[in-house]
């Protein structure tokens, strides 16, 4: 769902608190004695520097607390309502409150609570444009044909994924893999690869597009030493520096100097990751729809573990994926994911052309295995320019699945019986004493059990193992539990990923 460009020739707002209420039923814990609750919490007092709020209980009592602005009482003039949020969690010790039920139940404004996710996610998307090398066959008479060779535009979206404030520090920029690969590129006089010879990434609010750069001296389109078309992407645009990517996972990773972000956007930040994500939540896309600029759509998550068939370089794979009724269009691809926190929970990536209400994203999982895989490979100086897993030897089956609700959580999961079926010789897993017949229950890395409940919980796990990494199996046979011997990984281990 790249979006190919024609191109012709020729701050966030804070949200400001006024008096809030909450309408709660208090619990009785005696005859004589009635648990408080929250009336109100208001902004009492202010030197510019500090705010001072008051909380007002049910039986009259009050208590304050103290939000800190910008150091010369103008950067935080209004404070925000996460910072509110961080300290009424600390003044109050109630640390289990999520931000979620924080608004819900004590804060009145102008909005739903993923209103505010998407404001302050609107700092952590981009727009990106990728420039390509093709060229197109003319027959001029039998026997004989002529190739023009030029450049071409294709747009996509992007998050930041993990940035480095620190002095000549990079931010690391997730997207798709095929935003910045092109199976009709000519390799040949694309240097030698499909990979996008040029990628500009542009933040919301500063959004700009590319158009042909003007020779002055002639006023016609300016040309390259190859004779291929310049763009002018503009001062707004940040350039990208491809790091690495996954055609079978459908994600890329892009560098770019955080100086060069942040002189654009100073409030850029990377995307908070989420814990998990359930059947029925929000999932609020932003990307940049058909090249229209940054934009928001929301739906919910309609299937976590979907499989779909995509051909991004000539080959036709099954992906898993997530499955959400939340519209994408061309030029969403790449672009976050997220729930009514503002958690990023998938990259979106597809979507059904038959039904604009059966559209993709690949799962969370996916995304931080293969990107921070590629990131320890290449700060390891490896420039290979891709993610690596263990063989671990084994084919399994599964068995038994069934939908297993936690009312204390109030979510629920699918759990399978994990049997394996082969194990190769000479393997990992043969080494470890697997054997055919075991129910496998978890891995075990680092003296930590990582629970086996689905098939592909394998290959999850497997994308987030190091050299170093000391691990084991714990499988169920004869209905007891074994744990196996464990085995330290060493580079010999590892194996490329496509």
């Amino acid at each position: 769902m790249n979006k190919p460009v024609k191109v012709l020739l020729i701050p966030l707002m804070t949200a400001l608190i006024a008096t809030t209420t909450v309408a709660a039923g208090c619990t009785t814990t005696s005859d004589d004695q009635a648990q408080r609750y929250i009336v109100s919490i208001d902004q009492t007092d202010t030197d510019g520097l500090q705010d001072i709020y008051t909380i007002t209980y049910s039986d009259g009592t009050t208590s304050t607390f103290t939000v800190t602005n910008g150091e010369d009482g103008k950067d935080g003039e209004d404070a925000s309502i996460e910072d509110i949020y961080e300290q009424y969690k600390l003044t109050t010790g109630n640390e289990d409150m999520t931000f979620e039920d924080f608004l819900s139940q004590y804060l009145s404004y102008g909005g739903s609570s993923s209103t505010l996710a998407i404001q302050k996610n609107l700092s952590s998307v981009m727009k990106i444009y990728t420039e390509f090398v093709v060229s197109e066959y003319f027959s001029l008479r039998p026997g004989m044909t002529q190739t023009v060779s030029d450049t071409a535009l294709y747009t996509g979206s992007a998050v930041i994924y993990d940035m480095d404030r620190s002095e000549d520090g990079y931010t690391y920029i997730v997207t798709n893999y095929h935003v910045v690969y092109l199976e009709d590129a000519n390799a040949t006089y694309n240097g030698g690869t499909k990979t996008a010879r040029k990628i500009y990434g542009y933040m919301y609010g500063s959004e700009d597009e590319p158009a042909t750069a003007i020779d002055e001296t002639t006023n016609t389109a300016e040309k390259d030493e190859n004779g291929y078309t310049v763009y002018d992407y503009g001062e707004y645009a940040i350039p990208l520096e491809y790091i690495g990517g996954s055609v079978t996972a459908d994600i890329a990773v892009l560098r770019a100097k955080t100086s060069d972000i942040l002189a654009i956007s100073p409030d850029a930040t990377d995307v908070t990751l989420a814990d998990g994500y359930h059947v029925g939540e929000a999932a609020i896309a932003i990307g940049n729809p058909e090249s229209l600029g940054i934009s928001v759509t929301e739906g919910i998550i309609s299937v976590i573990d979907d499989y779909i068939s995509l051909n991004i370089d000539g080959t036709a794979r099954s992906y898993r994926s997530i499955r959400i009724d939340t519209a994408l269009y061309s030029g969403n691809s790449g672009g976050g994911l997220f729930n009514a926190d503002g958690e990023l929970i998938g990259i979106t990536n597809a979507g059904n052309t038959s039904d604009e209400n059966i559209n993709y994203a690949v799962p969370l999982e996916i995304v931080t295995g293969t990107a921070d895989n590629i990131i320890y490979r290449y700060e390891q100086g490896d420039d290979a320019g891709c993610a690596y897993k263990i063989v671990c030897g084994i084919t399994v089956d599964t068995k038994n699945s069934r939908y297993v609700y936690d009312s204390s959580t109030g979510y629920g999961k699918i759990y399978e019986d994990v049997v394996i079926k082969t194990v190769e010789s000479g393997s990992i897993a043969e080494a470890a004493g697997l054997v055919s017949g075991d129910i496998l229950e978890a891995i075990v890395v680092n003296g930590e059990e990582r629970e086996i409940a689905r098939s592909y919980d394998i290959s999850d796990i497997i994308l987030t193992l190091r050299d170093g990494d000391e691990i084991g199996f714990i499988v169920t046979r004869g209905g007891e539990r074994v744990q196996s011997s464990s085995r330290t990984l060493t580079a010999a281990d590892f194996v490329a990923i496509a």
